[in-house]
């Protein structure tokens, strides 16, 4: 444990562009992404959407990762350590709303107590929301909105009113990302979230390629880390691993350090084993004692 001075690192964007269907999510993306890696090679699109994103093949020659039902969060996690180990530096992830949907599926079928059955579903979305933030390539998601209502009193009676687009995905989402930009189906974008500033206060605007510069202007602008640092850094936390479940997510985060940290993770899987199967001693020995 040590006491640091304060200072911003190079960092990966992780963005997010929230709309109703028709309102230039995708493509969006696509310049955002042109404008951070300034190469189309470089840009990955894990596409949930039908192959929607082949439509703006013209657009470039980017690389696509069309990804079939189920849309659970480890097929969403799977699909970015290919794109990781494709070498690009951008993944446009299109779209988030699909994990989320499934994810609600998977609650509604289990049989059982709701609440409980949150605390088993929560820890698959987490390692995907985690997969992403991890990464050391820039992530752009997308999230289908929908109309939202409230209700009002008028008159006596409850009656539902507009309160605008949300977006379709767990509450509070929006908070992991360093940017979620609300477009609407003038092809227009706002920010609704600007860690960086940049676009906070802004008049609505058509993101472009230049869009994407400028973010790359500010996650350049903090200083660089070494792959020394990284792996340092990763071997605190793999030490820090309480259980192999957490321990494998960790291992799946940087799939082009896993060859390098493999005597580390499999030091910590044996001893988490060990661990595991003292305890189960321990508790076997309890219960025979009890039951005499």
């Amino acid at each position: 444990m040590q006491l640091n001075t304060a200072s911003r690192k190079k960092v990966k964007i992780k963005c997010a562009l929230q709309g109703p269907s028709g309102s230039g999510k995708t493509k969006s993306a696509l310049y955002i992404a042109y404008g951070l890696c300034g190469s189309w090679d470089k840009i990955a699109v894990i596409d949930t959407e039908n192959r929607s994103s082949e439509l703006y093949s013209d657009v470039g020659n980017f690389k696509v990762l069309h990804l079939e039902p189920p849309f659970s969060p480890e097929r969403y996690i799977q699909a970015i350590n290919v794109c990781i180990q494709g070498g690009v530096s951008v993944i446009i992830i299109d779209s988030l709303t699909h994990e989320w949907e499934t994810i609600l599926d998977i609650h509604a079928k289990m049989v059982g107590n709701s609440f409980t059955n949150w605390n088993k579903v929560t820890p698959r979305h987490n390692a995907f929301v985690n997969a992403m933030l991890q990464s050391d390539v820039h992530v752009i998601g997308t999230i289908r909105a929908k109309q939202d209502y409230v209700l009002s009193d008028k008159n006596g009676k409850m009656v539902p009113e507009k309160v605008g687009l949300k977006g379709v995905q767990r509450e509070g989402l929006d908070y992991e990302f360093t940017i979620v930009f609300d477009l609407d189906t003038n092809l227009h974008a706002r920010v609704s979230k600007d860690r960086t500033q940049l676009f906070f206060g802004k008049p609505e605007f058509i993101p472009t390629v230049e869009t994407g510069k400028q973010i790359l202007d500010w996650c350049n602008e903090g200083k660089q880390v070494s792959r020394e640092q990284l792996i340092n850094s990763i071997i605190e936390r793999i030490q820090g691993c309480g259980s192999i479940p957490e321990l494998t997510q960790l291992y799946n985060t940087y799939p082009g350090l896993q060859q390098a940290l493999q005597t580390e993770f499999t030091a910590r899987k044996h001893q988490l084993q060990l661990q595991t199967n003292s305890s189960t001693v321990q508790n076997t020995q309890a219960n025979g004692h009890i039951n005499r």
